[in-house]
């Protein structure tokens, strides 16, 4: 993407909608340019891949703090400081994982109870929620 685009082109180009360019705005995750005399601000490719960056870190669970923290970060220490950043986010989804783990077995066997009970019988799952 090269040249000054507008901010349909530039949304278009990084996949999102206008909205989303207009709220990483206000939430300061990309610069708003200038309005020159025409009235139409112009982005370039580095807001593009801007844009992509942020959206990328959503899809693997950074918050918009976060992802503003990962922009912020300069120097020698970026990357031990996104490393951090990193394996803690790991670490979260790994326990929600554990987590899903444990409540799928507990469906599953909720669901195989009421299988095996004949009509009639009070209802497993409702007695599993009641159950402590």
């Amino acid at each position: 993407m090269t040249g000054k685009m507008t901010i349909s082109r530039l949304a278009a180009a990084a996949a999102v909608n206008v909205e989303t360019v207009r709220f990483y705005q206000r939430s300061g995750l990309i610069n708003e340019p200038a309005r020159p005399g025409s009235g139409y601000r112009t982005y370039g490719s580095e807001d593009v891949q801007r844009i992509r960056f942020v959206k990328r870190a959503q899809l693997l669970g950074f918050t918009l703090n976060e992802i503003a923290s990962l922009l912020k970060l300069e120097g020698s220490q970026t990357c031990a400081s996104t490393r951090e950043l990193a394996a803690r986010k790991l670490a979260m989804v790994e326990t929600k994982l554990s987590d899903l783990l444990a409540m799928q077995t507990a469906l599953a066997t909720m669901v195989s109870r009421c299988d095996s009970e004949g009509p009639g019988a009070g209802c497993p799952i409702i007695q599993a929620l009641i159950d402590d």
